[in-house]
């Protein structure tokens, strides 16, 4: 006869455990402490199992036999219940162990060949558009429609070609999780093609109109003062951007009129020497008055440990009024105005410029190459953006 629940509950323990059967294998033990344990006794190839359930009265009578009817199903399949029980929490806790934020800080530490700083930015791009929204959940649940959710936000707020990037880099760590058994495919392959860049605008030359009316404005600017420098620095100098903003006190000699810049400051990692000349001279002795008690030239503002923001001093070129125009720009801006002017030898203008060499032979040249060209070429190039008043 089945069982009932006053039958159960009635149920007194004794000096021995006990049975009560209900039917189709399902039976409730009571021990001698009082404890009632349901069971389902099953055969597979003849032999005789008894799979724990539960306990009463957690699981109730109803409860136990739907679990004795799962389990039933799995044994005419010729599986044993304990068995998929012990697979399904050894998934369990590996899915715990595999969140997305656990698997993609896993993926960015995996990374061989690539910099701290390349690292970092992995880091913080997980970290701002990713873990606030999908960081807690299971890898295994997370869809295309989440990692669409999130990209989104960045392409609202512009931030468009970095949602691109971040989209690759997302189909990278999935199927590094893929080779890791974390994952089963990639959700962030769905969404190429999602995002479309903005059409490249190309750096392009200052006219001597447009310099002269850059330095009109440079002359007035009422911003920080750092920021002037920079930028009267980067149109004499020609250099990038961050090579500016990662510049350090230690590798500048204002005696000998150099700064030597070494590899892991410079974009191509090599080492770089830039000659001087004495408006960039003056530029650093009054820059040093500012920030010569810091380690880096051009300090953040609200992390003095860290150099400043990428986008300031592009920023500070707009409040200029040169619209149009990017800091990047002064490279293309020197770059053409030496060439134009015949004096000097493409050698000499791609060495000062930085730019990576195609003969892997011309690559592994000495640094200090040309140095009394370049630093003649420095002069001259002062002396032509002065002019352009």
């Amino acid at each position: 006869m089945p069982l009932t629940d006053i039958q159960i509950r009635q149920a007194k323990p004794g000096e021995r455990p006990r049975k009560l059967s209900d039917e189709r294998g399902l039976f409730i033990e009571i021990r001698p402490t009082g404890a009632k344990l349901w069971r389902y006794r099953y055969k597979i190839e003849g032999k005789e199992n008894v799979f724990a359930l539960g306990e009463y009265p957690e699981m109730g009578l109803a409860d136990a036999r739907a679990e004795r009817d799962k389990a039933r199903a799995l044994v005419k399949q010729g599986r044993h219940p304990s068995h998929v029980r012990r697979t399904a929490r050894a998934r369990q806790v590996l899915e715990g162990q595999s969140s997305f934020k656990i698997v993609a800080l896993e993926w960015i530490g995996s990374k061989t060949g690539i910099t701290d700083g390349y690292r970092g930015q992995l880091t913080r791009a997980f970290t701002k558009n990713l873990f606030p929204y999908v960081g807690r959940l299971p890898l295994r649940d997370v869809t295309s429609a989440h990692l669409l959710e999130c990209l989104r936000r960045m392409e609202r707020r512009g931030a468009t070609y970095y949602a691109i990037s971040l989209c690759n880099w997302l189909s990278q760590m999935f199927r590094y999780a893929v080779r890791t058994l974390r994952a089963d495919a990639d959700p962030a392959a769905a969404l190429y093609g999602a995002f479309v860049r903005d059409p490249v605008q190309h750096s392009r030359p200052m006219s001597p109109e447009d310099m002269a009316r850059f330095r009109r404005e440079l002359a007035g600017y009422g911003g920080f003062r750092t920021n002037t420098i920079a930028l009267e620095l980067m149109q004499l100098l020609f250099l990038r951007t961050v090579e500016i903003r990662r510049g350090r006190w230690e590798h500048v000699d204002l005696d000998a009129a150099l700064w030597n810049i070494p590899p892991e400051l410079m974009k191509k990692r090599r080492r770089h020497l830039v000659p001087l000349p004495s408006r960039a001279v003056e530029l650093l002795k009054e820059l040093h008055t500012i920030t010569g008690a810091r380690g880096l030239m051009f300090p953040g503002l609200r992390h003095p440990d860290k150099p400043v923001d990428g986008s300031t001093f592009n920023r500070a070129l707009e409040r200029l009024g040169m619209k149009g125009f990017t800091c990047h720009d002064f490279r293309a801006t020197a770059s053409t105005h030496l060439y134009e002017s015949g004096l000097f030898r493409s050698e000499v203008i791609e060495l000062q410029l930085a730019h990576a060499e195609d003969n892997q032979t011309k690559a592994a040249y000495n640094h200090a190459q040309y140095l009394p060209e370049r630093i003649e070429m420095m002069r001259w190039w002062q002396d032509f953006c002065l002019d352009c008043q």
